[in-house]
């Protein structure tokens, strides 16, 4: 699985600790949300020039994870 502990982090300071991309306020969440609503990788990255494919990858990686620990639990 593709190592997303290098770009998310969660901190209860930064969007009432929902988990963002390190260094910006961009939640997966949003980013999720984004792809959800239509936008491409390329629309995403011009919208949030700070983003890029790695960072959008982790993204779906953290939210695959999350939802395999829920499945397990």
């Amino acid at each position: 699985m593709y190592n997303y502990r290098n770009y998310i982090t969660i901190d209860t300071n930064i969007r009432f600790g929902k988990p963002v991309l390190i260094g910006t306020r961009i939640s997966v969440y949003d980013v999720l949300s984004w792809f959800a609503n239509g936008m491409s990788e390329d629309e995403i990255i011009s919208d949030f020039p700070e983003l890029n494919i790695d960072k959008i990858r982790a993204c779906f990686a953290f939210a695959a994870d999350r939802e395999h620990k829920i499945r397990v639990a």
